[in-house]
């Protein structure tokens, strides 16, 4: 080939590197306009768990020191909890509980503001209502796990809780997932996982989540953030059966269903907005 078709086939080069570089950017990124509940991982793509809300989530319900929680998310920047859980709201369910009720000098507001700090993307998102209302929700389930913040572990602690066939999170030896802290999180599946986000054992050491306030409160906003942000968008009901469902949805225990939806109610009232639909499940 002559001379004069050096330049051309420069060209065709020059343009093939081109569009190699483009390729090569994170052109996932376009994916980022993920559909409410989701995030957008470091990568430009739209999902839940670790590998989208994790380290370098972009937006969204981001849950491990993500982008998306000190903004909120790309869905509005929700409500202030810090402004919203003030001292007379926590106070005033805690002082509900009896005098000899272990968690009242154990579960603080200054350990659920501590915990909130590492799952910023909760009660953001959305707008400030939606935001308040996942406040309600939470605190409403809370208050009816913990008898108002009276009880730190499950009653009746014989049931291990192990799922032997989570090869995942194995048990460990002579240890007990049973319920513990403001959501009662149980399970090995569940306890480990809570762990390794927030710095404790779960497996080995899942005492810790009844020991620490700080730690009790993020193992609840760990299950929370997992199971139960995503779906608030469908109404209270939704967040019921994320916790409970099996044991109280479609009819199995009405009067348990219905008095989470007592307390999401009476705190909507306090905080000013109104509950929305799809109550029960």
């Amino acid at each position: 080939m002559g001379a004069a078709g050096a330049p051309k086939i420069m060209a065709v080069l020059a343009l093939a590197l081109a569009l190699l570089c483009a390729a090569a950017e994170p052109a996932a990124a376009q994916n980022c306009g993920c559909q409410p509940g989701y995030c957008c991982s470091k990568y430009g793509y739209c999902g839940l768990g670790d590998p989208y809300c994790g380290e370098g989530c972009r937006s969204g319900p981001c849950y491990s020191g993500g982008g998306g929680g000190g903004g909120g998310g790309s869905g509005g920047r929700g409500a202030n909890v810090a402004s919203v859980v003030t001292d007379a709201f926590f106070n005033g369910i805690k002082n509900q509980a009896g005098g000899g009720c272990e968690g009242k000098n154990f579960y603080t507001r200054s350990a659920f503001l501590s915990a909130s700090n590492k799952y910023s993307g909760f009660a953001h998102g959305g707008s400030e209502v939606e935001g308040k209302r996942e406040i309600a929700a939470f605190f409403a389930h809370v208050t009816h796990e913990t008898g108002h913040f009276c009880y730190i572990s499950e009653i009746n602690k014989n049931n291990n809780y192990c799922d032997a066939s989570n090869t995942q999170w194995p048990c460990a030896a002579g240890k007990k997932y049973y319920g513990r802290g403001p959501l009662q999180i149980s399970w090995n599946y569940n306890y480990g996982p809570a762990g390794r986000d927030n710095g404790f054992d779960g497996l080995r050491n899942p005492d810790a989540v009844a020991q620490d306030a700080v730690i009790a409160f993020k193992a609840a906003l760990w299950y929370w953030m997992n199971n139960v942000h995503r779906v608030m968008p469908q109404g209270f009901g939704a967040t019921t059966r994320a916790i409970n469902g099996a044991l109280e949805c479609n009819g199995q225990n009405q009067a348990q269903m219905n008095a989470r939806v007592g307390y999401y109610r009476q705190y909507c009232q306090q905080l000013g907005v109104e509950p929305g639909n799809n109550l029960t499940c």
